[in-house]
């Protein structure tokens, strides 16, 4: 006797469209995009980047263009263009956390160091503006000792 195929009628359950995930989903107010509703668990000053919502909602241009009212598409958006550094712009739009990516997106010089010249990638490396300028960790740390020796130096000579 032969086994008779039992076709199961598969229902299809939105997935996570960064992770693919089926639990715990909701709609992003941005893009209407399926994503997990797990901004909740982020603990503060973690800098965890495992929260699908919170890193779509944070690290995108697509959120940053429906949070500050921008019209249109966010890819052809001036005013997104015009509200970071041109390395930045790239980033949020060609990360992990958007759904749609950035096409053909701009080139760009790397960020340096204003002190060693060492190039800051300014999405991932720790660094600091100072008079406009960037520094890597190494030049702010010594930049921020030397100001207190300066500080320190002042108040004592007073």
């Amino acid at each position: 006797m032969a086994k008779k195929e039992v076709k199961q009628n598969k229902i299809s359950k939105p997935r996570c469209g960064l992770c693919g995930k089926v639990r715990n989903l909701t709609k992003t107010d941005c893009c209407g995009n399926w994503i997990c509703d797990d901004e909740h668990k982020y603990k503060a000053f973690s800098y965890a980047r495992n929260s699908c919502h919170r890193n779509h909602s944070r690290y995108t241009l697509c959120a940053y263009h429906f949070n500050e009212g921008h019209e249109g598409e966010w890819q052809t958006c001036r005013k997104c263009w015009n509200s970071f550094e041109a390395e930045m712009y790239v980033w949020y739009g060609t990360n992990e956390y958007n759904f749609v990516k950035l096409k053909n997106p701009p080139d760009y010089k790397p960020t340096r160091c204003a002190k060693c010249e060492i190039v800051i990638k300014l999405s991932t490396d720790g660094h600091s503006i100072s008079g406009g300028k960037y520094l890597c960790v190494e030049c702010s740390d010594r930049e921020t000792e030397n100001r207190i020796k300066q500080f320190e130096s002042d108040k004592a000579n007073k």
